[in-house]
């Protein structure tokens, strides 16, 4: 497996605090499966990014833990009308192992209406915006329906494994399964921030999406499609979305091939 939304690098947002956190990390990553891991630190109003220091602290962090999982650089970038002329003009810094593909997120309490517009002018520029979990947003939670709104319009959609799995509780986990049911989403990523409460993880995920939508969508979401993102490469056919909400007997369905959901934890 591929985890393209990652914060391993210490000390330089509000993931792992310590060199140390972020060896565990990585080894918690080999163990689980995965094989390349995207550090993506948080470039908002809160967190300067800093690429050379990132760049230094990754090849710290890959010497420390050997080959596996094979560490690559990317960045959680706060999107807003206000900051894409710096995304469009230091593309390099901001994208996925320097390819056209960017992870985008949005504020917690307010996204423009002018968004289309942004998108556009990013998607002009030659960048492929992916959405980071946008079900756990609570404009979008408010109005879900934005999402099949952007991918209609070629952005790309990235949940947190934990979100399917319910650790950031019932709601969030609902409205991700729907979102999954209706071939809206592209990636699943951890989103790991630690080793205990957000951690590297993504295997119990992926056997949940095999056990609920078949292995062919599994390996999509995990594996294909993380893989065209790093090495730069278009996405192979996806899953056409599906536009109206499922009927009740289908949620009911679908709800039987995820099995008994455990008891949700915090984020």
């Amino acid at each position: 497996m591929i985890d393209i939304h990652c914060h391993p690098l210490a000390d330089v947002d509000d993931g792992a605090e310590t060199f140390e956190t972020s060896v565990e990390m990585c080894k918690l990553a080999a163990a689980d499966g995965i094989t390349h891991l995207v550090a993506t630190p948080h470039c908002n109003y809160t967190y300067q990014f800093r690429p050379e220091i990132n760049r230094r602290k990754l090849e710290e962090l890959q010497a420390a833990v050997g080959d596996t999982p094979k560490l690559l650089l990317g960045c959680d970038f706060h999107l807003s009308y206000e900051n894409i002329r710096q995304l469009i003009e230091d593309r390099a810094h901001f994208t996925i192992n320097q390819s056209s593909y960017v992870l985008v997120e949005f504020g917690e309490h307010f996204i423009p209406e002018h968004m289309d517009r942004v998108f556009y002018e990013v998607q002009v520029a030659g960048l492929i915006p992916i959405l980071t979990h946008p079900e756990r947003n609570p404009v979008v939670q408010r109005q879900p329906e934005l999402l099949p709104h952007w991918v209609t319009r070629e952005c790309l959609a990235q949940v947190t494994a934990m979100s399917l799995t319910g650790g950031f509780g019932a709601e969030v986990q609902s409205l991700s399964r729907d979102w999954l049911e209706r071939n809206l989403i592209h990636f699943v990523a951890s989103d790991a921030h630690n080793t205990q409460y957000r951690p590297p993880l993504l295997s119990a995920c992926y056997k949940q999406v095999t056990e609920a939508r078949g292995q062919e969508v599994a390996d999509l979401l995990f594996r294909k499609n993380p893989e065209a993102v790093i090495n730069g490469k278009p996405l192979g056919p996806q899953p056409e979305p599906l536009g109206p909400q499922p009927s009740k007997r289908k949620r009911k369905w679908f709800s039987i091939l995820w099995g008994k959901d455990k008891k949700p934890r915090s984020g």
